[in-house]
């Protein structure tokens, strides 16, 4: 989880961080918390699976794969979400951050077979499966992430009300 928080620190700077918590992605779980999860997930499944990846273009991709910054339940045409968004985070996230081409790549193609074109690197592989593990759980309201939760708060309390604050703003 540092590995995840240390990144996430790092793009806590840009406000759009703090905006994916006032969104809800599936479920009751926040935007946020749900890349939070993904990224966390992916990693700890690289390092279970022996997988050679390189860890922090998997975390910065896991954690801007869902950077849209819209909330895609507010009817406002937004039916083809599912299709459109890793466009939008691509965009959003290339722009705030400057993203490396495996990053890219990770975010655009997280959403296979959805959209067409499958993963092309080991970490957007993982990111698009985890990603799709995480959806499951959290559509179900199988998984509201309490121990990731204690995990955050446990390793660094401040960045974890930095950024859930954002969502009490709105």
């Amino acid at each position: 989880m540092k590995r995840v928080l240390k990144v996430l620190e790092d793009l806590s700077e840009k406000e759009g961080i703090k905006v994916m918590n006032g969104y809800i992605q599936h479920g009751d779980t926040s935007c946020l918390m749900h890349t939070v999860a993904v990224a966390y997930y992916s990693l700890q499944l690289a390092e279970k699976l022996h997988i050679p990846v390189h860890k922090r273009e998997l975390v910065r991709g896991a954690l801007l794969h869902d950077y849209f910054l819209y909330d895609w339940h507010d009817g406002n045409g937004r039916k083809i979400h599912g299709f459109t968004h890793p466009k939008a985070a691509m965009k959003n996230a290339d722009r705030d951050f400057g993203l490396k081409k495996l990053e890219k790549g990770i975010i655009k193609r997280h959403m296979f077979p959805l959209t067409p074109i499958p993963p092309t690197s080991r970490e957007a592989w993982i990111v698009c499966l985890v990603d799709k593990y995480c959806s499951l759980k959290e559509t179900l309201g199988r998984d509201n992430y309490k121990s990731l939760r204690k995990m955050w708060i446990k390793d660094n309390r401040e960045l974890f009300l930095k950024v859930r604050d954002r969502k009490n703003d709105r």
